[in-house]
């Protein structure tokens, strides 16, 4: 926490994507390209922040979720973003520590905008954080048992079941 105090400050429980399982690739080659769902729990709201992703998670668009999530909470007037992660790769990539301090300088220097402040939680230790029963029941209601779903039907239910907006996807990084 920040000394501006609570009410300019806020804590998001993690920060990760959550597989959409009624998309996975056909083991046997073909089948529909993976969608990855970039998810916030906010402390202060109970809300979640949703973007997906096509494909799996990558740094860069790790990259751009954060910008997203630290400009919509710059509007809100957060100064810091205290960010619960796991070590997923995608977490702990040297590129995104390099954005991550990137970004913070920025925002220093400029003086306005939303600072990250990362709080990394111990290796297999997943009960710690308070997203995970939220992805767990998420996966479980908008699943289908007979069928898989379209990437369009599983962005549509995640955001209807966590009552968030529905986003245009991240962009895909070029390489």
């Amino acid at each position: 926490m920040d000394a501006t105090g609570p009410a300019r400050s806020v804590r998001l429980d993690d920060l990760r994507p959550a597989p959409a399982r009624g998309n996975a690739r056909d083991p046997k080659g073909g089948g529909p390209e993976p969608v990855a769902c970039y998810g916030v729990l906010r402390a202060d709201t109970g809300g979640m922040m949703l973007r997906f992703c096509d494909g799996r998670p990558v740094s860069a668009t790790t990259e751009a979720f954060l910008g997203w999530v630290c400009e919509v909470l710059a509007t809100e007037g957060k100064a810091v973003l205290a960010l619960v992660w796991d070590n997923a790769a995608w977490h702990v990539s040297r590129r995104v520590r390099r954005w991550i301090e990137a970004h913070n300088r920025r925002v220093r220097r400029a003086k306005t905008g939303c600072r990250i402040r990362v709080c990394g939680l111990p290796v297999k230790a997943p009960w710690l954080n308070p997203i995970e029963p939220k992805w767990v029941h998420g996966k479980r209601a908008i699943v289908e048992p007979d069928r898989k779903l379209t990437a369009a039907e599983v962005r549509q239910r995640a955001c209807d079941y966590y009552g968030c907006t529905l986003h245009p996807t991240l962009p895909k990084p070029q390489p």
